[in-house]
């Protein structure tokens, strides 16, 4: 006896695949976000306290950072391809890359968006591969590039006597700039590992880099993002402070920002939450800031970039994820 309600000829469906799973997937990424601020509450209310007494002024200085911030990743990832990418659905991919990157450890999360949405383009694996491998290299490089001009020319902005043993500053700044570049020797060092797959994977990216290189818009764009993401994220760190009236000069907070990031880089937590905090948080006081003044700080600056675009980026997400763009 077949099932009554199937009509006579017809293929049965399981019950679980006639769920409506796309738009189970939209909804996953703003519940997700609600578990995590349930999760981060205290926090949440503790930065919340000080940024209601901080200058206004300022604050709108960080989010209008952070905004442009998006647009140099943008910028960054269409440097990254040849083809001209839509640049509405470019730039909200990164917006909603937040989310998912704030989830998942060591940036994979914002891969994956990435990932898809170039697939989603045309673009074929290994090309789509080689861009992803190319950002992160290039987000790297200009990371540690513009902490080193500043160390350059502010060569005495970070205090490390008394925070490391003996004070040894050329030690730190080893570890900084190794941790810096760790996640593209990370990627360089996966794909040796993938051997069917790495052969045509170096072809078409050394292929690509070099036609990119070849297209002066294409290198701008590139290598521009790359080097302005990191600086407006600096800038932000310093509204924020401003914001809150810690007494360090502006080139001192971007550095603290800078090797913070750098020197936490390699350690594998969703979003940089504990890791890039206790780093900032370290260098904030090693460029000057009281302690208690520096974690304050701290909070202020992940509510500002962060925790307030967290549920908006979310949302973005799974539109994007309805709409078959990621």
């Amino acid at each position: 006896m077949g099932n009554p309600s199937v009509p006579q000829g017809a293929v049965a469906v399981p019950r679980w695949r006639r769920l409506p799973w796309r738009t189970i997937a939209c909804l996953v990424p703003a519940l997700a976000v609600g578990v995590w601020a349930a999760g981060h509450r205290t926090l949440l209310v503790s930065g919340g306290h000080d940024l209601l007494s901080a200058d206004r002024f300022w604050l709108l200085g960080a989010l209008a950072a952070t905004g442009l911030g998006w647009v140099a990743i943008a910028c960054a990832r269409q440097g990254t391809v040849l083809e001209p990418l839509p640049t509405g659905r470019l730039l909200a991919t990164q917006f909603a890359a937040t989310a998912a990157n704030q989830l998942t450890p060591a940036g994979i999360g914002a891969g994956a968006v990435n990932l898809r949405f170039l697939r989603g383009c045309g673009l074929p694996l290994a090309r789509t591969s080689a861009a992803l491998a190319l950002y992160a290299l290039a987000e790297s490089v200009g990371r540690v590039t513009l902490l080193l001009v500043l160390l350059t020319v502010f060569p005495h902005a970070l205090r490390l006597n008394g925070l490391l043993p003996g004070g040894d500053t050329l030690l730190f700044l080893g570890a900084v700039l190794a941790a810096g570049l760790l996640p593209a020797a990370l990627v360089l060092v996966s794909l040796r590992r993938v051997r069917a797959f790495i052969r045509d994977f170096l072809l078409t990216a050394l292929t690509d880099v070099r036609s990119l290189h070849m297209r002066p818009s294409r290198a701008l764009a590139l290598w521009g993002g790359s080097l302005a993401f990191p600086a407006l994220q600096a800038v932000s760190l310093v509204a924020v402070t401003n914001a809150l009236g810690l007494p360090v000069p502006a080139a001192h907070v971007a550095i603290a920002y800078l090797a913070a990031t750098c020197l936490a880089a390699g350690i594998p937590a969703p979003g940089g939450v504990g890791s890039v905090d206790a780093a900032l948080a370290i260098a904030l006081v090693a460029a000057g800031a009281p302690t208690a003044a520096a974690t304050s700080a701290v909070l202020a600056y992940r509510i500002v970039t962060v925790w307030l675009p967290l549920l908006p980026a979310a949302l973005t997400l799974g539109a994007l994820v309805r709409r078959k763009v990621v």
